[in-house]
């Protein structure tokens, strides 16, 4: 891959600065990236100069990272250097890349020594929510030739669907979605139905629905702890479910990713506000054994969000930004507004091209938002 911009990921890197984080001169911006995502750090360093911001760019050197795994030094990997603990303080704008790319080898770490080296996770949000740090977190790190070879795509054709649908104007997603977040924040009960069989219905929880359309909400409390960094490509708006109420079945037509694993052809089955029965054609084993640790609530409908974006088509990885695409989570839901369960298991399916009624009145039908 080279280590030069190309035009379009120059285009999104300006997207990001300007249009997302509005990055203002004078601004201090930290940018972290790995081996595989350094051309498009290289563009936001250039546009976040461009915008008159001062820069520290932040690299992770994927051989390097591998080899304190392999050394069993997780633990060194989860605590972050004072330097960079400074440099987070002293920020305005933080832009992370995912990493690392190696997928194989990824998927094959022992989990106790992944979450060792991911210690570092949560003093991290704790730090940027005090200072009021504004970031985004950037998707196309997750394009990587790993994981475009299990799942029989294009690699560099799913690059470039990410850094298009990046380009999408968050004002239009704002708006787009107020008038869904409206209907979801006055409504009690959601149905959702499909020409594959999916009938399901679902309770609101009466709480706010919240936006995402790509710009970071450091200090707003209508929003969770961690939204201090949007995650770009955007475009949803999500909602609590009651979680005492679910009726029916849905079977999800899109591929679900969650960091450590992923499933395809998803069915959940709910009667009397419980998940009855679930199958899956990919990734059930590990849906099994997650579910199987899972706390008191695992079993219940955690919340539902509606993607936005137009530029999003069965793009992968972006499941729940795709314009009119319905995502069910399973389980917690505490991070939202009137959410109430507190369980420790959380996954999801997807659903795009249903029709989504709201007290019966339709906001979405054939993915197109009404």
């Amino acid at each position: 891959m080279s280590d030069s911009p190309s035009k379009l990921q120059r285009e999104a890197a300006r997207a990001i600065v300007t249009k997302y984080l509005k990055v203002r001169p004078g601004e201090n911006a930290v940018i972290e990236s790995w081996d595989h995502t350094i051309a498009m750090a290289s563009a936001v360093v250039d546009e976040v100069r461009r915008a008159g911001g001062r820069t520290l760019h932040l690299h992770e050197d994927e051989e390097a990272w591998w080899n304190a795994i392999d050394r069993k030094q997780g633990r060194l990997l989860g605590t972050s250097s004072d330097p960079e603990w400074a440099a987070l303080k002293a920020a305005d704008v933080f832009v992370h890349f995912w990493g690392p790319a190696d997928t194989d080898r990824l998927d094959k770490i022992p989990e106790k020594r992944f979450e060792e080296a991911l210690g570092w996770f949560s003093p991290w949000y704790e730090l940027a929510r005090r200072t009021g740090l504004r970031g985004a977190r950037v998707a196309v790190g997750f394009a990587t030739s790993g994981r475009a070879r299990q799942w029989g795509l294009d690699r560099a054709g799913w690059e470039e669907s990410i850094l298009r649908a990046t380009l999408t104007d968050p004002r239009e997603t704002a708006r787009t979605g107020a008038r869904l977040a409206k209907a979801l924040s006055e409504g009690t009960q959601v149905r959702i139905t499909h020409p594959n069989g999916t009938d399901l219905t679902v309770a609101l929880a009466g709480g706010a629905a919240r936006v995402h359309d790509g710009t970071p909400h450091p200090k707003d409390t209508h929003y969770g702890p961690s939204d201090m960094l949007s995650q770009i490509p955007a475009g949803r708006v999500d909602v609590a479910l009651d979680s005492k109420t679910a009726e029916g079945t849905i079977h999800a037509n899109r591929r679900t990713n969650i960091w450590w694993h992923w499933t395809a052809g998803g069915t959940l089955e709910f009667a009397a506000g419980k998940l009855s029965s679930y199958s899956f054609e990919e990734g059930e084993e590990e849906f099994a054994r997650q579910f199987k640790r899972g706390t008191a609530g695992k079993d219940r409908t955690g919340s539902l969000a509606i993607g936005l974006n137009p530029a999003v088509e069965d793009i992968p990885i972006l499941e729940s930004v795709e314009r009119g695409c319905a995502t069910l989570v399973l389980g917690r839901n505490q991070h939202l507004e009137r959410g109430r369960n507190p369980t420790n298991f959380m996954d999801w399916v997807s659903l795009a091209g249903a029709e989504i009624a709201i007290d019966g009145t339709p906001v979405v039908r054939a993915g197109r938002i009404l």
